[in-house]
């Protein structure tokens, strides 16, 4: 038997989380931009698979930043 893998559980994985359409509109207020302007994520990334994210949503990534602590970035998820 194949035992699955968790992605997430990864060490070098980053936290993601999948924003509120609320929340997904006040940062792209915040930065004065449009969705389609945020970096892109496919479908068919398997962290995009785990957290069960459609097309449209913005995912929220958290990275451990040895100079800043903490960086976030916003990422779009589209088909692929």
């Amino acid at each position: 038997m194949v035992k699955k893998f968790d992605v997430m559980k990864h060490e070098l994985v980053p936290r993601h989380a999948i924003l509120a359409e609320a929340e997904a509109k006040k940062i792209l207020e915040t930065y004065h931009i449009y969705p389609e302007q945020l970096p892109k994520i496919l479908t068919s990334d398997p962290v995009v698979k785990a957290v069960k994210a459609r097309p449209g949503q913005v995912l929220k990534i958290r990275r451990n930043s040895p100079t800043a602590g903490e960086a976030i970035v916003y990422r779009l998820v589209v088909e692929g």
